[in-house]
């Protein structure tokens, strides 16, 4: 009743890059739903385009930059349109160079920073067009998310997974990584407002969160008071219909024995650890500024295994940074072959402007090199997967659906194995014990264990 639309209006939302910038996605998306905007899959068709950038690959720039060029076309012909350039690519510093090079662009948002297309809305009056009260306005400003906000349309009863940012920016400084310098410092949010946010994910039906961090692992400690990660897990964990909850990313220094314990512990917080190592040799290491040793990342390994028994662990790896010799990539590859890790994020080191190592490492490394070496971790991590993976057949485990995929639903173990199966029903939202038939590196095909005859008991493996 507080917004009537007299011509409406329609918005849409184009996103590359990591789980946060789904999340500033959604979050963008829900405020211009608040104030009566509608969605369409069609850039031609909306009165509002935005694009959510990411530039920690080269790759992920170029599909940016490609897209603002097909906005461009559509922005001559429609010259009223509102395009908004958002994410990584604008960053905290970046906008008057942006102006000049893409000068059709109306907004330019920095990461997580919705409130310049808004404000810019209300300059046209287009707010006052859609009826939207002050008060209104006033709370969409001042919430960054919370139960207030719908879930978008396209996803609202059709999602079941939601990604929650606790720990925005980062301050560790990586030699290779842009992102201190696209997303700024570190800066926690306030539990309250996660907690508040999470009970409003839950109402409107997610069953599975999973908390945000460039490292999630300092979560609350610029609050000086005690607030750590593991004590806001505990806290999401107990908000009814939250199923499970999982974390990333993690860092080698600074994961604690009490958040292993809270995820021990916890049932509905999944034993699924992501903790990047980056490479597997103490000199590239330090040349990264990655701040410990392979010795303490194996220790560590063995001490995640320790405490949380049926844990799978992830890990990142960035092949041919500058100055990596065969060797030393060598040393990466035998470390995977030996610690044998659950998932391997895989990617060639490329240059990010403003990085300490692009102002002082020269990129030495050939590009047929970078793919040999990625094709070769890639190939060692699908041997690996194969042959854990093999050990769940004839196994039960428990799957939440999340949708369905042609013919098959699909979903996640708690340790994040991605689950076939067929079923008429619509089991979405659920979590169902499903026998395993088949195995591959990177997936598992299964059948509802309720439709297997048997006599025997079964038993669930949680995997």
């Amino acid at each position: 009743m507080e917004q009537v639309a007299t011509t409406p209006r329609r918005y849409n939302i184009w996103t590359v890059g990591c789980q946060m910038n789904e999340a500033d996605s959604r979050r963008m998306a829900q405020q211009l739903e608040f104030v009566g905007f509608t969605p369409t899959n069609s850039p031609e068709e909306a009165d509002v385009v935005v694009l959510n950038t990411c530039v920690v690959r080269q790759q992920a720039e170029n599909k940016a930059v490609g897209k603002l060029g097909a906005i461009q076309a559509i922005k001559t012909a429609r010259p009223d349109m509102v395009i908004g350039l958002m994410g990584c690519m604008v960053g905290m510093r970046e906008t008057p160079a942006l102006q000049k090079r893409f000068p059709f662009v109306d907004v330019f948002m920095p990461p997580s920073e919705t409130t310049p297309m808004l404000d810019h809305l209300d300059r046209l009056g287009w707010l006052q067009d859609l009826r939207v009260t002050e008060q209104r306005q006033r709370s969409l400003r001042d919430a960054m998310q919370d139960e207030d906000l719908p879930l978008p349309t396209p996803v609202r009863g059709e999602t079941f997974t939601a990604h929650v940012p606790v720990v925005l920016g980062c301050s560790h400084a990586c030699t290779f990584c842009v992102i201190p310098y696209r997303r700024g410092a570190e800066r926690s949010r306030p539990k309250g407002d996660i907690l508040t946010e999470t009970r409003g994910l839950a109402a409107q039906g997610i069953r599975e969160v999973m908390l945000l961090g460039q490292i999630v692992d300092r979560y609350g400690m610029e609050f000086n008071d005690g607030t750590t990660l593991a004590g806001l897990l505990r806290d999401v964990a107990a908000i009814d219909g939250i199923a499970r909850i999982r974390f990333l990313t993690s860092h080698p220094n600074y994961m604690t024995d009490e958040l292993l314990e809270t995820v021990a512990a916890t049932p509905n917080i999944c034993p699924q650890i992501e903790v990047p190592v980056q490479a597997g040799n103490d000199r590239v290491l330090e040349t990264m500024r990655r701040g410990y040793t392979v010795e303490q990342y194996r220790r560590l390994i063995r001490r995640i295994r320790e405490l949380v028994p049926d844990v799978a662990i992830h890990t990142d790896i960035i092949v041919g940074f500058p100055g990596e010799t065969h060797d030393e990539f060598m040393d990466t590859y035998r470390l995977l072959e030996e610690l044998e890790l659950d998932k391997a994020h895989l990617s060639k080191y490329s240059v990010r402007p403003k990085t300490i190592a692009a102002r002082q490492m020269p990129d030495d490394v050939s590009h047929q090199e970078k793919r040999d070496r990625w094709a070769m971790l890639e190939e060692l991590q699908r041997t690996i997967l194969e042959r854990k993976n093999a050990a769940l057949r004839g196994q039960t485990v428990e799957v939440l659906v999340e949708k369905r995929e042609g013919p098959r639903l699909y979903g996640r173990t708690p340790q994040g194995k991605a689950v076939y199966f067929d079923d008429d029903r619509d089991l979405r939202g659920q979590l169902v014990p499903v026998r395993i038939d088949w195995t591959g590196p990177f997936s598992l095909i299964g059948r509802p264990a309720d439709t297997i005859r048997d006599t025997r008991k079964l038993e669930i493996l949680v995997v």
